[in-house]
């Protein structure tokens, strides 16, 4: 979140104007009577909304949720690990752009301290909670931290996953010079690491995967922009306002909090999100340089 946009004087939504814990647990409801097995909080960020471990329990509780999981940027885990985990979460991930302080200062803008990532990381880990780390590279910024980032996730028992530089929002300055490719970041790390290519786990999964010939672990790459996967894509993304978006480079979403707020029965907000599910059209990396369109905020929408 640009600190020259989200300075100390912005505006927030108020409290009234977000979904409650009851009406966020009622979307997920509709979307397990849809297909969906998987759930992820996402943000912003997600362990600054009060009461999120109560969150994190009623949907853990909802029938047919195999697989809770959450995205944050790692500051406040250290806090809030063993309550995730007695809560019900499954799994994290952790945002991560590099180990070195100066370069990660440089790309989260707002002054945190890498160690209470890395704490946060090692509390999650003895907690019994699963990490896996999301590195997104940058050229001319943070590419050399490939290497370290996946020696690192080596020793700690971390599956990395290396992200191509996307054009998410309207605010990060992005431009095609600045991808480092999935075959580039490959290529880095098979200079000193021999792999293995792993299959798909299930179909839709974002991210390539890698094991290392030796056996201590794997690591993934997602390369929306070289490689696109929309017709692969099985993400629905609901944002804390309520609104629903098919795509994460989709401009602006459809109005479930009416929804929730005016339907008499669950009947009625199943069949609205299935209805926007089905008539999506959406495949923007596949048609990036082709189209013109605003897209939302990453903090917005999550990953």
């Amino acid at each position: 979140m640009p600190v020259e946009v989200f300075g100390p004087g912005y505006q927030f939504l108020p409290r009234e104007e977000i979904l409650t814990f009851g009406e966020l647990v009622r979307t997920v409801r509709a979307g397990v009577e849809l297909g969906v097995t998987k759930v992820r909080l996402t943000g912003g960020e997600p362990l600054l909304r009060r009461g999120v471990e109560d969150l994190v329990a009623l949907i853990a509780a909802v029938p047919g949720v195999d697989d809770l999981a959450m995205t944050t940027n790692g500051i406040l885990l250290n806090h809030h690990a063993e309550g995730l985990v007695a809560a019900g979460l499954n799994r994290v991930t952790v945002s991560l752009d590099a180990l070195d302080e100066k370069i990660f200062s440089q790309m989260n803008g707002v002054g945190s301290k890498l160690e209470r990532v890395l704490t946060g990381i090692e509390t999650a880990q003895r907690s019994g909670l699963p990490v896996k780390v999301n590195m997104v590279v940058q050229r001319g910024v943070n590419e050399q931290e490939i290497l370290p980032m996946v020696r690192w996730g080596r020793e700690q028992g971390v599956t990395v996953r290396l992200i191509e530089f996307m054009d998410v929002g309207e605010t990060n300055g992005w431009d095609t010079s600045q991808v480092v490719t999935a075959k580039e970041i490959l290529a880095e790390i098979t200079r000193e690491l021999p792999v293995i290519a792993v299959p798909a786990s299930y179909p839709g999964e974002v991210a390539q995967r890698w094991e290392f010939e030796d056996g201590r672990g794997e690591f993934g790459i997602i390369s929306s922009v070289s490689q696109p996967f929309c017709r692969d894509c099985s993400r629905l993304r609901v944002s804390a306002e309520g609104r629903i978006f098919t795509c994460l480079f989709a401009g602006e979403g459809a109005d479930l909090r009416a929804v929730l707020r005016e339907a008499e029965s669950d009947e009625e907000v199943v069949g609205f999100i299935g209805s926007q599910w089905g008539n999506r059209s959406d495949r923007y990396s596949e048609e990036r340089g082709k189209v013109d369109q605003p897209k939302a905020e990453m903090s917005y929408l999550g990953g």
